[in-house]
């Protein structure tokens, strides 16, 4: 009974957590334009499938994505090989760049970071 309700607690706690996780979607440039009128903090993570510094940075970047500290952050994702606009837009030169933005400006920018610490300062610059 007790292995029961230790294994529908962590269910309900994985529940709460992806309830409460931010938004992860493909970028636009209706969406930016939209949720940087709202003021809604926003991650542009331009990155493209062969990059290993991208994959190096997805779990960490999906892992603070989760987390409650940035339930209202939004990650705009960009493919370097497709979006040629945004990376126009934004002024990017390399896949594995990070953007972040708070009230539509750029608070933070950050290329080829894999650490931890580096990716959590650039997405909580957008909420601080």
């Amino acid at each position: 009974m007790k292995r029961i309700a230790t294994l529908a607690a962590i269910g309900l706690a994985c529940l709460a957590g992806s309830a409460a996780a931010g938004e992860i979607r493909p970028y636009t440039a209706q969406t930016f334009d939209a949720l940087a009128s709202a003021g809604t903090p926003v991650v542009v993570d331009v990155s493209a499938g062969w990059c290993p510094t991208c994959k190096a940075q997805k779990p960490i970047i999906d892992s603070l994505m989760r987390q409650l500290a940035y339930s209202k952050v939004t990650l705009l994702t960009v493919d370097f090989d497709r979006d040629k606009a945004a990376l126009q837009r934004f002024g990017v030169s390399m896949q594995s760049t990070l953007i972040g933005y708070k009230g539509g400006k750029e608070v933070g920018r950050s290329v080829g970071d894999t650490t931890r610490s580096g990716l959590e300062g650039l997405v909580r610059k957008t909420v601080d």
